[in-house]
């Protein structure tokens, strides 16, 4: 989707300021010397990869939507969006950011293509502009990868393939009201584009690109390949049920070019101690002076080895929650509570998010190695010593000793489909929208709360009690978010072609990868 300004920033100190790049004609004297004419690649990349990161873990698609959905959190005092009811305002403000975020990578592209820029996009210690566009596709690959896990059918652009289809992003003219692809030809563009990024970049094994800016990877085109690789498994794995074939060939080709080995080449991007750049969740929680999203009774007493399969106790359970302040005990929310009941548990009585992941420098997970290890369990039969390999660089990932990892390891049930899905779901932890996907695309773990379920029992006022999980839209989790509103009335048009493929717009329509 097109979005009228392309937003570029400087990085002054710890600083993104935002600034606008336009030409213009006017005398000397009507030039704004704080409004640059021109913003290199680098600096543009930093806000893109600032723009992407905040708009997936944003407070409106990530914590009042996939953390919830996937149980992750649960509300202690306004319990609506935990039983389905989500504002359209959420789709509005995940849309737009994350369009801003597809501008300004598609403007690195631009600049490197345009004879007339591309010399100056690859000065100093940019890169060269062959590579720049490589580390550009993957990153659009992966926000137009989580636009259409949320919505479905979106518009949508392709370095590589000119698809009549693929109209998202258009400038000069613009293009106000782009068509929307289907999800099945955005799946498979995808794929493409991360090939032939990756093949472009293991050309280039020891160059570096976008220098320090590159808040990523530094840099490093060899790390880029391996990402690019390894997001290509991700995307080939969620469609093996729709197309085989090409599942399988994508899912070989990039084990065979080079995939994750290691926690060494997660893909993070890491936020500030300095305002206006802390993660998403302290300035959602911490900054704005909330606690009323607390860590779910169903991570607690996964954790605790009382739910699931995992009869054993998680290490990672410190990692991930505080206890209580009153008791000091680990405390869940319960999860889905009705709103009459959302104010039961004070907020010294139940578990809140880690300092660890709340902090203010919290490093925001892409993808990590233990993803990769559970999904190639996945596709050998769910073999035991991929599943080993995941659940020990999750562990080792959130700096649990090596003794409790050798331990836990030690009493870890035996491979299987439900215990390779169960792991990987708690692995995905805090990667909010992947691990929806994940949910949706294979029904597991299957401990999760559903509707009829006993979310608690106890006594009010003297009187026994019994909550059942019941929610108030639908009647399992989500399938996706609706579309922003503005899009029923600026692309009315195209809306409406796409609801006339896909299905109703409402949230308990299927997504192409899981019909």
């Amino acid at each position: 989707m097109k979005i009228s300004n392309i937003l570029h920033t400087s990085f002054i100190g710890l600083s993104l300021i935002a600034t606008s790049c336009s030409k213009s004609t006017f005398s000397d004297i009507n030039t704004d010397p704080n409004r640059p004419a021109s913003v290199t690649t680098p600096t543009i990349l930093v806000t893109a990869e600032k723009q992407l990161v905040s708009a997936l873990r944003s407070e409106e698609v990530s914590l009042r939507g996939a953390q919830l959905f996937a149980q992750y959190f649960s509300q202690n005092i306004y319990t609506d969006q935990s039983r389905y009811q989500i504002p359209t305002s959420y789709s509005d403000n995940y849309w737009t950011a994350t369009y801003k975020s597809l501008n300004n990578l598609n403007e690195i592209i631009k600049l490197n293509t345009n004879e007339s820029t591309k010399a100056i996009a690859s000065a100093g210690t940019a890169g060269t502009n062959t590579n720049q566009i490589a580390i550009a596709r993957i990153l659009k690959a992966y926000a137009f990868q989580s636009l259409t896990d949320v919505f479905g059918d979106i518009p949508y652009e392709s370095y590589g393939n000119k698809d009549a289809d693929f109209e998202a992003l258009q400038q000069d003219p613009d293009n106000l009201t782009p068509k929307y692809a289907s999800q099945e030809k955005i799946y498979k563009d995808i794929l493409n584009e991360l090939q032939q990024a990756a093949d472009t970049l293991a050309k280039y094994p020891t160059a570096t690109t976008f220098g320090t800016a590159d808040i990523i990877y530094k840099g490093s085109n060899t790390n880029w390949a391996k990402f690019a690789n390894s997001l290509r498994l991700r995307v080939a794995n969620r469609i093996k049920g729709k197309d085989a074939a090409l599942a399988t060939t994508h899912i070989a080709d990039a084990i065979k070019k080079g995939i994750f080995t290691s926690n060494n080449d997660n893909a993070i991007f890491k936020y500030s101690k300095t305002s206006p750049n802390e993660a998403p969740l302290f300035r959602a929680t911490v900054t704005a002076n909330r606690k009323d999203f607390a860590i779910s009774n169903v991570i607690v007493e996964t954790l605790q080895g009382s739910r699931g399969p995992f009869k054993i106790a998680d290490p990672r359970l410190s990692k991930f929650a505080k206890p209580t302040s009153s008791g000091n005990i680990y405390y869940g929310q319960p999860y889905g509570l009705p709103l009459a009941a959302g104010n039961l548990f004070p907020v010294d009585k139940i578990s809140l998010p880690s300092d660890i992941i709340n902090a203010a420098d919290y490093g925001e997970v892409l993808m990590e190695y233990a993803e990769v290890a559970f999904i190639l369990a996945e596709n050998n039969n769910w073999d035991q010593s991929n599943y080993e390999k995941g659940v020990r660089a999750s562990l080792e990932k959130w700096s649990v000793s090596s003794d409790e990892v050798a331990t836990y390891l030690s009493k870890l049930p035996a491979a299987n489909k439900e215990n390779v899905l169960s792991q990987k779901y708690l692995a995905l932890f805090n990667q909010s929208i992947e691990s929806w996907s994940e949910i949706r695309r294979t029904g597991y773990p299957l401990f999760l709360i559903k509707k009829g379920d006993i979310t608690w029992t106890g006594t009010v006022e003297g009187k026994p009690v019994t909550y059942t999980f019941t929610p108030e839209v639908g009647s399992t989790i989500p399938s996706r978010l609706v579309y922003p509103l503005k899009e029923q009335s600026t692309n009315k048009t195209n809306y409406q072609t796409a609801l006339s493929r896909q299905g109703d717009d409402v949230i308990s329509t299927k997504l192409w990868w899981n019909k």
